[in-house]
């Protein structure tokens, strides 16, 4: 099949939707499909199979800032892609968002699949709901990451969605060489997410500073708060910024790393991260939240601990970095969790929703 997956988001900048649309590619592709991916890229494409359609920029949205592109440029090098490329099906991951993915949904004459990956709240849902509510009908079989994402959706554009949870690519991950670490170093604790209040870094450095354990602490990515929280951090030789780091690095500092920390205060549809670290075969400890639940069981394969407590974080660190046994069986429980959520199951069921459309 011809499948084209459009993306809002800029795929030169990491994001979750981002490594959903990419990952979901490479899997068609290794079956033999010819799947392109079209979205706004800063710079050179990632890969070969990627049209890009412009530079973004930066937006609010769901509490962050959103690398969108909803200006008329990327809208016209949207219909001039879909014209030339003459696809049999169009899979729009969120639909919704001005830009490509919209324009394509209000646009196209063919088969098209939705994935809506947003939960929490939604400004523009509510601002021009009458619009959307006729827009999202285009969509001939829309689907869901979670409950908490067909929460949002359902409840401001109404309709039908199958929830099919996010993959991840498994034998990627387990493929990375651990990164190579001195004998006798420390635990590490591994944070990979935008610098920004909704993720919580802060919390963590918080928690942290109340940890009576020797531990290293690395941070990746960036975002608004990076240069204060440096700050913040200056002194502390614990603490390593490492700036944007490519897949690769993220794995092997996963596989290396004894506790993978996601902090996050809230607009967590899915933790799909959460499951790259229980593929890496990493302690995860994180947040409470229900996006998160979707993916891990406190105490069973993940430590959760209640959302902006850093006191609660640090008893959770703790326990993970000084009860190895108990944190070998919750690793081992996160391996076998990480199986369910592959992205190659996931794309099994696409497959046969793309088949169907194309029957009907």
């Amino acid at each position: 099949m011809r499948v084209g997956l459009i993306c809002p988001y800029s795929l030169t900048v990491p994001g979750g939707v981002q490594n959903q649309v990419m990952a979901m590619a490479r899997e068609l592709r290794r079956r033999g499909h010819e799947a392109r991916v079209l979205g706004p890229c800063d710079g050179p494409p990632p890969a070969a199979f990627v049209t890009p359609l412009g530079n973004s920029l930066p937006t609010a949205a769901n509490g962050s800032i959103a690398p969108l592109a909803p200006d008329p440029p990327a809208m016209f090098r949207t219909l001039q892609a879909l014209s030339a490329e003459r696809f049999e099906v169009l899979h729009l991951h969120e639909p919704m968002v001005p830009g490509p993915t919209l324009t394509a949904v209000v646009t196209a004459r063919y088969p098209t699949v939705g994935t809506f990956h947003a939960a929490g709240r939604s400004a523009s849902y509510r601002l021009i709901k009458p619009l959307l509510t006729s827009w999202v009908e285009r969509i001939d079989h829309r689907v869901v990451v979670s409950k908490d994402a067909l929460e949002l959706v359902r409840s401001h554009l109404g309709g039908e969605y199958e929830v099919l949870f996010n993959g991840v690519e498994l034998s990627q991950i387990r493929s990375v060489e651990p990164l190579g670490r001195p004998a006798g170093a420390p635990p590490a604790i591994f944070f990979c997410g935008r610098h920004e209040e909704r993720k919580g870094l802060e919390v963590l450095i918080d928690a942290v500073d109340r940890l009576d354990v020797e531990v290293e602490l690395w941070i990746a990515s960036d975002g608004p708060d990076t240069v204060r929280l440096q700050r913040r951090t200056a002194g502390d030789e614990r603490t390593s910024w490492l700036g944007r780091i490519s897949d690769e690095e993220k794995f092997a500092r996963l596989r290396a790393a004894s506790v993978f920390c996601a902090p996050s205060l809230g607009g967590e549809s899915f933790g799909v991260v959460l499951i790259e670290a229980m593929a890496a075969g990493t302690t995860v400890v994180a947040s409470a939240l229900q996006g998160y639940r979707n993916v891990a069981t406190d105490g069973v394969d993940a430590l959760l601990s209640e959302p902006g407590d850093p006191d609660a974080l640090a008893s959770a660190l703790r326990r993970a970095l000084t009860h190895p046994e108990r944190a070998a069986q919750l690793r081992a429980a996160g391996a076998r969790r990480a199986e369910a959520f592959s992205m190659a199951s996931l794309v099994d069921r696409y497959e046969q929703i793309y088949r169907s459309l194309l029957e009907r």
